[in-house]
């Protein structure tokens, strides 16, 4: 089986496309695909740019779990020469080569919690390196290769003292936690939980340990002892490892939410710190009231680059890439003209340029910004980028992307030839035996005529002559974006080979069309951005192939919200899907665990006006009547049970055909195959009662 590289222009980029041929006997996805598919991410090139370590994850749905371990392909390419490095029967993942490139660390939990381990390149059986109690994740070398910090999260009143003491007081403390008859919980502050675990008292340390031959050669040491976090809780303000060392290996520089940790739950607020290894003297670098996050030092140790955010308490506000020198404290942007949101970040080679990802226009490239003048170039665009890895001796970049039709696989480019390979075709057999129709991008004129990006993906085997259901799919967010990317939870693919044709609108609020159109959803969740979805809408139902009578919505978290709107205000949908949805916006501000979204979004509940109030759906139940499937899970603490459970009443009392669906052991997503299976047979079940 062999892929094919193919050049075509869109969204006004130049994009390379990867996918699999596609055979004569190429037939529709099925579910079951989904569990077939194996899953890339984590790339991680050598230090001499020679070799790339990353991540196979495999579903196991029988066992209702995923197993990860960690593969290794020469940087040029060739499929056949991949080789599997760990065969654990759990997690093996977050590999980090040393810099020298005889060792890769990474995170296990192989033998029950997740430790640090350690193994040789050139072969050899791992070991593990770290048995702290309170498990340790994150492993990141020095450039110096003599030391390893990584993530522990500890009670803080025990973090002042020896390891030895502290890790037996930890010990101690959760033993007792575990064995006690009594389960209740006593909480005293804010944030206590967050998306599906709870936090309560302990807070996420950075530890650093000394490493010589592969082995351990100190005990670690907890470097941000005290009552803070020293990483963000949050992945809303995370973009990996948001700690660095300096290229001396004798500090360490961090990102911390704000101090006064009851106010985390309401606050944006984080800062670069940066500890002296030696004496453990710790300094705040930043001050800004905003976020300030991924610290990375400059090659030659003078500058420190970051992410940072203008607006206090605005999660969506566009994110800069900063510059610092740090011997006199001058500061700068270098993005000050771009308008879109830095995501990961790292330095090129040589120290000259900052390389970061960053959506445009329903795409996610990789890009390259000057610290000298500022100019911005794309190095790899189309698709969605997530994940980047520079070799820190060849200049080489090996990056993750994928597509529609194509779930994520490895490449690297060249910055000086703009030369892009492809390394990894993992899934090349299975894809080669599934027709994936390309999608199609559509611009629709919006709210005051301004435009709205919109994907539309056919079933496989469209006949344009014929007319087709449809799905109108709205996203969560709601400050993100559909993007031209595999997604293994709403898969467009798989729900198009139903023989629907799925439409994925970005309207306001959206990501990567500048950050105006982002921020014309705060405070509008049913104004312009409801109009936007009704104009793209409408452009779907003056297609000729769609049936007007066949139409279903369905969306999750914000996109959950629309639906419950929709419900109340709109009679175009047979059938209406809300995964996560927020219904009332007073119960959902007090018992949602990230408190500075709701109050940035809506404000107060006891400070809102009435026109804030207005926009609740919950308000409008009186008109639902379309039938709904409601899905919530016990352990979404993002958007709480209740939310779900009180829309489904009301549907029930009002006698609206409903059901509802819900997992015990899932969060904001439904992550094991086994329940995700049941997800997807559940909504398509429900689907063809009313589209079929």
């Amino acid at each position: 089986m062999h892929t094919c590289l193919v050049w075509f222009r869109a969204l006004g980029f130049v994009l390379l496309i990867p996918f699999a041929a596609i055979t004569s006997f190429a037939r529709p996805m099925e579910l079951e695909d989904m569990f077939r598919l194996k899953r890339i991410s984590e790339p991680q090139l050598s230090p001499d740019g020679q070799q790339v370590a990353y991540v196979v994850t495999e579903m196991l749905k029988e066992e209702n779990r995923a197993q990860s371990n960690i593969w290794v392909i020469p940087a040029r390419g060739g499929q056949t020469e991949a080789r599997r490095l760990t065969t654990a029967p759990k997690q093996d993942r977050h590999p980090r080569w040393s810099p020298d490139g005889k060792w890769i660390a990474f995170e296990s939990n192989r033998d029950g919690d997740f430790q640090i381990w350690i193994m040789p390149t050139d072969g050899g059986e791992a070991h593990k390196l770290t048995t702290l109690a309170t498990e340790a994740n994150q492993p990141v070398w020095s450039p110096t290769g003599d030391k390893l910090a990584f993530v522990s999260a500890v009670f803080p009143e025990f973090s002042d003292q020896l390891f030895a003491q502290s890790d037996l007081l930890n010990k101690t403390k959760l033993a007792a936690r575990e064995t006690s008859k009594v389960k209740a919980r006593v909480i005293t502050q804010l944030l206590y939980r967050h998306w599906d675990s709870w936090v309560e008292d302990r807070r996420q340390h950075l530890f650093v340990m000394d490493v010589k031959n592969g082995a351990a050669a100190s005990e670690p040491r907890d470097v941000t002892p005290g009552e803070n976090d020293a990483v963000p809780t949050s992945s809303t303000f995370s973009e990996g490892d948001e700690f660095d060392f300096s290229p001396d290996g004798r500090a360490l520089a961090y990102a911390a939410p704000h101090h006064v940790t009851r106010e985390q739950a309401w606050s944006t607020n984080h800062d670069i710190w940066i500890v002296d290894l030696t004496g453990g003297k710790r300094r705040q670098l930043t001050t800004s009231p905003a976020a300030d996050t991924h610290p990375r030092f400059s090659p030659d140790g003078k500058s420190l680059a970051y992410r940072a955010q203008a607006r206090a308490g605005c999660e969506a506000d566009r994110w800069q890439l900063r510059l610092r020198t740090l011997a006199s404290g001058e500061d700068r942007s270098l993005t000050a003209d771009f308008d879109s949101c830095v995501e990961g970040m790292e330095w090129a080679t040589g120290g000259k340029s900052v390389l970061f990802a960053a959506e445009v226009k329903g795409v996610k490239s990789l890009f390259s910004v000057s610290v000298e003048s500022g100019k911005i170039h794309p190095l790899a665009a189309g698709g969605t980028i997530n994940e980047f890895s520079p070799a820190t001796g060849t200049g080489q970049i090996c990056f993750a992307q994928s597509h529609f039709t194509l779930p994520t696989e490895l490449f690297t480019v060249d910055p000086t030839t703009g030369l892009v390979q492809q390394l990894t075709t993992t899934n090349a057999a299975l894809l080669a035996q599934i027709e994936s129709p390309m999608p199609e991008s559509v611009t629709v004129a919006g709210t005051g005529g301004t435009p709205v990006q919109m994907w539309i993906v056919k079933p496989p085997g469209f006949d344009p002559a014929k007319k087709y259901p449809l799905v109108f799919w709205v996203h969560g967010g709601p400050q993100i974006a559909y993007l031209d990317g595999w997604n293994t939870r709403w898969n467009s693919q798989v729900w198009a080979a139903q023989g629907y044709v799925i439409a994925l609108p970005n309207p306001r609020g959206s990501t990567g069309f500048g950050q105006q159109f982002t921020d014309e959803i705060t405070k509008d969740w049913n104004g312009k951005v409801y109009t936007d979805l009704l104009a793209c809408l409408a452009y779907l139902e003056k297609q000729p192939y769609i049936d007007t009578k066949r139409m279903a919505a369905a969306g999750a978290s914000y996109g959950g919200y629309i639906m419950n709107w929709f419900e109340g205000h709109t009679d175009k949908f047979r059938c209406i899907v809300n995964h996560d949805g927020v219904y009332n916006f007073d119960s959902m501000y007090g018992s949602t665990e990230e408190v500075w979204f709701d109050e940035w979004e809506h404000g107060k509940p006891w400070e809102s006006s009435t026109a804030d109030k207005a926009a609740s759906p919950h308000l409008y139940a009186a008109n639902f009547k379309t039938p709904m499937l409601i899905i919530h899970n016990d352990l979404d603490f993002r958007v709480p049970t209740t939310e779900g459970l009180q829309a489904f009443t009301v549907l029930q009392r009002q006698g609206v055909p409903s059901k509802l669906l819900m997992f015990p052991d899932e969060g904001h997503w439904v992550l094991k195959p086994a329940n995700s299976e049941l997800w997807h047979q559940t909504i398509f079940d429900w689907l063809a009662v009313y589209l079929k």
